[in-house]
């Protein structure tokens, strides 16, 4: 059964997660190391969708 993990990152911690990710397929590269797993995940995240936050329209009753 595959388990499923739903992070929240805000843009700041979004991009700390994609630089690390691609530093660290940088240096298996450099190294001639197979990046396959790497790459998927790195694919997953620059991939993932937004959570679209709800907002009131203007009519809404408050």
């Amino acid at each position: 059964m595959k388990e499923e993990r739903v992070l929240t990152l805000d843009n700041y911690e979004y991009g700390v997660v994609v630089n690390a990710l691609n530093e660290l397929r940088n240096d298996l590269i450099k190294d001639d190391k197979p990046t396959d797993a790497v790459d998927e995940l790195l694919l997953k995240t620059i991939d993932a969708p937004t959570k679209k936050q709800k907002r009131r329209s203007y009519n809404e009753a408050r």
